[in-house]
C-alpha cells in the first residue's frame, strides 16, 4: 500500500480513531480524540489531521457535521501497521485448550466445537473448515455391516483423522468376503497419499479373488469413498451473536451472509485464495470478491495435522477488534494443530 509514508501523527489519530470506533460504532469527532487519547495537541490540529487522512481515503464522515469513521483502507493500515495483538488471559487459555482437547476425536464433532469456541470467545461468528484428505496418508480402512444391503466404510489417515461413508451394497453382505476385502485394502493401499490411491486404484487392486461387487465399490474412482475425502466442509456458529451488531440491523444484510455460509462453496474458496501460506491472514471489506461479504472481515489461520491442513476462523463486520480476534485465533489454531498431531507439542 501507499501509505508507508503516513508521518507519526496521522499514524497516531487514525490509530486512536480506529479503536474509538471500533468500541463505540460511533462516528469519531477530533474532541473525543483530544480529550479521551490525551494527545497532546488540539481539537483543532486533529481536526486538519482527520481531513488530511479523508483525503488519502483512509476515513469518511457518513454524513455531514458527523464525525469520521475508518474506511475499508483505514482498518487495512491499521491492520498491517498499528496493531498490537492483545494477549489472551489465562482463563481464556485454559478455556479453548480444554474444549478442543475435551472434544471426541471425530473430526466434524472437533470442528463443529472449535467454530463454537470462536463464536463464544470472539462474539462473533467462528468458523471452520474441514481439510482437503488429497495429501492424507491412509493408515487403516475399516468394513462394518450395519443392516442389511449397507456398509460403513471408515477411512482414517494419519494424524488419527477419520471419514466415514455409509455404502449401498446389493444384497447382504458375507462376513467372510468382508474381512478378505478390507485386508486387501490395507496391505495395498496403506501408506499411500488417498490423491495418490485415486488415481492408481485400479491397478493396486488388480488380480484379487476378492468379491467382485465388494470390488467394484473401491474400483470406481468416482465413488463416494474417494470423492468425499476431496471435499471440504465449512462449520460455523454464532449467527445469533451477529444480531446485536449494529451494521447487521438490516436483516437482510444477515440473510446475505447466512446464505453464502450455507451455500459454502463460494465462502471456502474465498478463504482459500486469501490464505495461502502460513500464519494469520485478514481479509478486509471490499477486499472479499464476494459481494456479500464486503461488509465483512475475516480473520483466519490454518490448522495442520500431518500433511493435512484446514482453516479455521472468525466472520463479522470490518468494525471488529482485531487486535483480540488474532490471539484467539492463532492460539485456537495451535490448539486444533496439537489436538490433531500424532506427536503432542509444548506450546508453551
Amino acid at each position: 500500500m501507499a501509505f508507508d509514508n503516513l508521518g507519526p501523527r496521522e499514524l497516531r489519530v487514525l490509530q486512536n480513531l480506529v479503536m474509538h470506533y471500533i468500541q463505540t460504532a460511533d462516528p469519531v469527532g477530533s474532541r473525543v480524540i483530544a480529550n479521551r487519547y490525551r494527545m497532546g495537541l488540539s481539537p483543532a490540529t486533529i481536526r486538519n489531521t482527520m481531513q488530511d487522512l479523508e483525503e488519502l481515503g483512509l476515513v469518511r464522515q457518513p454524513h455531514t457535521s458527523a464525525g469520521r469513521i475508518p474506511t475499508d483502507s483505514g482498518y487495512r493500515v491499521f491492520v498491517d501497521l498499528l496493531l498490537r495483538p492483545e494477549p489472551l488471559t489465562e482463563a481464556e487459555q485454559k478455556k479453548i485448550k480444554s474444549l478442543i482437547a475435551g472434544t471426541n476425536r471425530g473430526l466434524d464433532a472437533l470442528l463443529t466445537q472449535t467454530s463454537k469456541i470462536l463464536g463464544e470467545i470472539s462474539s462473533q461468528l467462528g468458523i471452520s473448515i474441514s481439510p482437503r484428505f488429497e495429501e492424507g496418508v491412509l493408515t487403516r480402512i475399516d468394513l462394518i455391516p450395519v443392516s442389511e444391503g449397507r456398509l460403513l466404510v471408515i477411512v482414517a489417515v494419519k494424524s488419527g483423522l477419520a471419514q466415514t461413508i455409509l455404502m449401498e451394497v446389493e444384497s447382504d453382505i458375507d462376513v467372510d468376503e468382508l474381512r478378505q476385502m478390507e485386508s486387501l485394502l490395507n496391505e495395498r493401499l496403506t501408506g499411500l497419499s488417498l490423491g495418490h490411491i485415486r488415481k492408481t486404484v485400479n491397478e493396486r487392486l488388480a488380480d484379487t479373488s476378492c468379491s467382485p461387487r465388494l470390488l467394484k465399490l473401491f474400483l470406481d474412482t468416482d465413488s463416494e469413498i474417494w470423492n468425499d475425502q476431496g471435499e471440504e466442509k465449512l462449520h460455523f456458529t454464532g449467527v445469533d451473536k451477529l444480531f446485536s451488531q449494529p451494521e447487521f440491523a438490516e436483516r437482510s444484510r444477515l440473510a446475505e451472509l447466512v446464505r453464502v455460509l450455507e451455500e459454502q462453496s463460494g465462502l471456502i474458496e474465498t478463504i482459500k485464495t486469501k490464505s495461502i501460506g502460513e500464519g494469520i491472514v485478514i481479509t478486509i471489506g471490499r477486499e472479499n470478491q464476494m459481494t456479500e461479504m464486503q461488509s465483512c472481515s475475516i480473520v483466519a489461520s490454518k490448522y495442520q495435522a500431518g500433511k493435512v491442513t484446514g482453516t479455521i476462523g472468525i466472520i463479522g463486520p470490518t468494525r471488529m477488534p482485531y487486535s483480540k480476534l488474532v490471539s484467539i485465533v492463532e492460539y485456537t489454531a495451535r490448539s486444533l494443530t496439537e489436538a490433531l498431531s500424532d506427536e503432542k507439542k509444548d506450546n508453551g
